[in-house]
């Protein structure tokens, strides 16, 4: 089992190295780009035998407690086969 876990700032906080990145792409002849936001992902490999249901619930403090800043940011886990 392996889990997907997003990070990516919240909506209210600015993010200049999206912003840098959207000027970059303008600048490279890509105008349809109108925004861009960038994020944190993390691919995690499960120990066989972990439970779907304790492996999310433990993820999700994990990723709450380590992988993001709550202050900041927000975060989405996907656990997929």
């Amino acid at each position: 089992m392996k889990a997907l876990v997003y990070v990516t700032l919240k909506k209210t906080v600015l993010d200049p190295q999206g912003a840098t990145i959207a000027r970059a792409l303008n600048g490279m002849g890509h105008p349809e780009i109108a925004a861009v936001r960038q994020g944190k992902y993390f691919e995690i490999e499960l120990a066989d035998g972990t439970s779907r249901a304790g492996a999310a619930a433990n993820l999700d403090r994990i990723a709450a407690d380590v992988l993001s800043n709550p202050v900041i940011e927000e975060y989405r886990v996907e656990i997929v086969d």
